[in-house]
């Protein structure tokens, strides 16, 4: 009875073993790289976000005109001792943004180092005025080299990986940048068109040029209208009441503030009504 116990037990810690010793085999395939860009924010939860074959660039969130935008490559296969090469080349195919306006030119090619199975491709990225009305796309592509192979040209998502938009199939050599800089209204702003095309509310019809006046006066930014939790409406209230007080004060000075289409600036409780392309008639 104890040697069949034995031989039991013996034939369990066997197979477990053998199990053990397949999951951990070492990978068979050819070496490559990809793109393993994701959108996701949540630092603590960053393995729930799918990959993506394009990247928004929105320069209206940012405080500066010019940006090293860091696209992330990954490597199939080992680690190795020794520093490798991978080259990242401009897509004519999928590109309109122009090379010396919009960005710079990338590299020859880039060092994988040694021991490392990722890397990361700084794209210097400009801010032009020509964005604020059309985005420009600038496509990516990986090139195959002596160390490496291109990997996943058909990428298949992952179930686990289903937070945020999915992309089913794509290809993983190449990545997009959609780079703008165009204003739409944010997330939390108060404010709307009644019929006739008369602006309500606290801060009437969104309009790059309130936003710009709320940063020039007020140091507001963009991406503090981006949640409630940021702009509560408490907050927007205040700005509301200051707004009305900048406004009222440059029009008592005979320096109103325009919207593009010439008509008074309208927000909180000034004393003006108005009509989105109606412009103001001085002393009418």
């Amino acid at each position: 009875m104890k040697r069949t116990t034995f031989y039991i037990m013996f034939f369990q810690l066997f197979v477990l073993f053998t199990a053990c010793k397949k999951e951990i085999m070492s990978y068979e395939g050819k070496e490559g790289v990809y793109f393993a860009m994701r959108h996701g924010t949540n630092e603590y939860l960053p393995d729930l976000w799918p990959y993506q074959p394009f990247t928004d660039i929105d320069f209206v969130r940012m405080s500066t005109d010019e940006i090293d935008f860091p696209v992330k490559v990954m490597i199939t296969g080992p680690s190795k001792t020794y520093d490798r090469i991978y080259r990242v080349e401009v897509n004519p195919d999928s590109t309109t943004a122009i090379l010396g306006q919009h960005y710079e030119a990338l590299k020859d090619q880039y060092i994988l180092p040694a021991g490392a199975v990722s890397a990361q491709v700084n794209v210097r990225l400009k801010r032009t005025a020509d964005l604020e009305e059309k985005p420009v796309t600038l496509g990516l592509k990986l090139v195959a080299t002596k160390d490496f192979a291109l990997s996943f040209p058909e990428w298949h998502s992952i179930p686990s990986l289903n937070s945020g938009t999915v992309v089913p199939q794509f290809d993983a050599t190449l990545h997009s940048l959609h780079i703008n800089d165009v204003m739409v209204q944010p997330a939390v702003w108060s404010g709307s068109l009644q019929p006739g095309n008369r602006e309500s509310g606290l801060f009437g019809v969104f309009s790059r040029r309130k936003m710009e006046f709320l940063a020039e006066y007020l140091g507001l930014k963009y991406e503090d209208f981006g949640a409630a939790e940021t702009m509560p409406m408490a907050r927007m209230m205040l700005i509301a009441s200051d707004a009305t007080k900048v406004l009222v004060k440059r029009y008592n000075e005979g320096k109103p503030v325009l919207e593009d289409d010439g008509r008074l600036m309208w927000m909180g409780t000034v004393p003006w009504t108005s009509y989105l392309g109606v412009p103001w008639v001085p002393g009418g």
